[in-house]
């Protein structure tokens, strides 16, 4: 109607949703799962769908609010998955069991599947958090409060809020404190920092009044991070510090939890936001350890430390 409007009525119109994520999206475009294609009129939905000539994958046709509807809700149930696996770790914590071994154990019922079912901080990028909205502000322009939608963000928020108590919980009040952040994008594989959950978490720990300290192998968050001090290793990150959060699933970071690292630690903790590591690796190499989700040892108590001064602000 608006291109009618314009007198563009020779013109049509078609909704073609790509399900390209970052780090893959050459491959997921070549080897989708399907196509699909939303069109008011059938030879426009038919000259977009040929564009796909020469890709194996269906193509599904339907009208253009359902074309847009599938890409929202997509993405809506792959973050319905992710909250809801990461309240299941919220309760593992507090009933002693293990939420790797649960997701394993989910994911073998051919009914749910492995993915998407990995707990940790919280997701973050380009296409969850403006889908979400996108999908929470449609239902509510329609009338319709979608009370799941609702929750499955205030979860994602949440989830970063339960990083930072994990660190108060071993090192008491965080004023003067040193924490070094591993990893800053919001996935490996990518240098998107656009809503990662680093972002959050750094923020909340400045306010706390925590000096903090932060890597990435690619990522550059120096724009929307002044305060932050960027280490070009993962050593510089840790020295002196008094915990250490995997943030990003950095391949690199998983040897982290070995004696040189501990060394160059002022106090030997790690808050595991991706649950990358092996717990009993990291403790035997005198670590204390403590995951997303993951039982927690009442033998994990740090050394006693004498309390620095808290940095004078320059």
């Amino acid at each position: 109607a608006a291109l009618d409007a314009r007198g563009l009525e020779h013109v049509g119109y078609v909704s073609n949703p790509e399900f390209t994520a970052e780090g893959s999206a050459v491959r997921d475009f070549m080897r989708p799962d399907r196509v699909v294609v939303g069109s008011f009129d059938k030879a426009d939905g038919d000259a977009v769908a040929a564009l796909h000539a020469g890709i194996d994958a269906e193509v599904v046709h339907m009208d253009v609010a359902s074309a847009e509807m599938v890409k929202l809700a997509s993405n809506a149930f792959l973050m319905t998955r992710i909250s809801f696996i990461n309240e299941i770790a919220n309760v593992c914590e507090a009933t002693g069991a293990d939420v790797v071994r649960v997701a394993d154990g989910i994911g073998l019922d051919r009914r749910l599947g492995p993915h998407f079912l990995r707990a940790g901080v919280g997701w973050g990028g380009s296409c969850f958090p403006k889908d979400s909205l996108a999908l929470k502000q449609l239902a509510a322009n329609s009338g319709y409060h979608f009370q799941l939608l609702n929750a499955v963000i205030e979860v994602n928020e949440l989830q970063k809020r339960r990083v930072i108590g994990k660190l108060q919980k071993h090192l008491g009040r965080l004023r003067g404190k040193r924490v070094a952040l591993l990893g800053l994008a919001f996935k490996a594989g990518t240098d998107d920092l656009r809503e990662a959950p680093s972002l959050v978490l750094a923020s909340r720990l400045m306010a706390e009044g925590a000096h903090v300290r932060a890597w990435d192998p690619v990522a550059d968050a120096r724009a929307q991070l002044p305060q932050v001090e960027h280490c070009e290793t993962v050593e510089d990150a840790v020295r002196g510090a008094d915990a250490a959060v995997i943030v990003t699933e950095w391949p690199e970071l998983r040897d982290v939890a070995r004696a040189e690292i501990r060394d160059l630690m002022a106090r030997p903790l790690i808050i595991d936001g991706r649950n990358l590591l092996d717990p009993e690796r990291a403790r035997a190499n005198g670590f204390v350890y403590e995951g997303i989700g993951r039982p927690f040892s009442p033998a994990d108590v740090l050394p006693s430390t004498p309390e620095r001064e808290p940095e004078l602000e320059s």
